[in-house]
């Protein structure tokens, strides 16, 4: 396990939001969480690369990058010190995440690669891997026995997003950088994976998402496991 035993809170935050999916934009979502009332943030925002997947489907907020840092501004309010923020980006717009992270107050602390066995897509280069930022609040204590940064990946066939991330994967991260009854936000949460994902894992979870149809897939998915 990652974290250290020395900072253990009595119990989760009280939140009216716990164990649920929220239907919105998550910079207005946010503004009633306390601050510091959050133990883990893993996420998977929009790439700014108007996406469309094979069969038409779109990413809401794919466009334009306006939401980009007040996103990220609240997500840094509500974590809790020395803890982290773990985000996926979109590796060509890169310099955008990393300016608004830092305005944050974030410090990226390391960098985790997933190794896919297929080609998502290609161009100059066929594209095998997904990438994220671990991303730090304050000054989290080193762990004793760190994950790997290089990570396997299977495929979940995007049958209920069109950027849907493998559970497996997931559980990996929330295993590694919470506890049992903490609280994990996801504030993109798409089809609900990383809530799914804590809930397996005795976290408590808190999901934002902007589509009304993503946001029905992710409450439904929560409610039937």
């Amino acid at each position: 396990m990652y974290l250290s035993r020395k900072k253990l809170c009595p119990g989760p935050p009280t939140l009216d939001s716990l164990d649920s999916v929220l239907l919105g934009d998550c910079c207005v979502a946010m503004r009633p969480f306390p601050a510091d009332s959050i133990d883990l943030v893993v996420t998977d925002p929009p790439y700014l690369v108007n996406y469309r997947s094979r069969d038409g489907r779109t990413i809401a907020g794919d466009i334009s990058d306006t939401w980009l840092r007040p996103a990220f501004a609240e997500v840094y309010r509500v974590l809790k010190s020395d803890r982290f923020c773990i985000s996926f980006y979109g590796w060509s717009r890169a310099e955008s995440y990393l300016n608004a992270w830092r305005a944050a107050g974030f410090r990226p602390v390391g960098h985790l690669v997933w190794v896919k066995s297929y080609a998502s897509a290609s161009a100059f280069l066929e594209y095998r891997h997904e990438q994220a930022y671990l991303l730090a609040k304050g000054r989290p204590e080193r762990p004793l026995s760190p994950i790997s940064d290089v990570q396997t990946w299977k495929h979940t066939g995007n049958r209920l997003h069109p950027n849907q991330k493998p559970v497996l994967a997931l559980r990996r991260l929330v295993r590694a950088f919470s506890l049992p009854g903490e609280v994990v936000l996801d504030p993109f949460c798409g089809s609900g994976s990383v809530l799914l994902a804590a809930k397996l894992l005795g976290r408590r979870y808190i999901g934002i998402e902007l589509r009304a149809d993503y946001h029905e897939i992710a409450r439904q998915r929560l409610m039937n496991r």
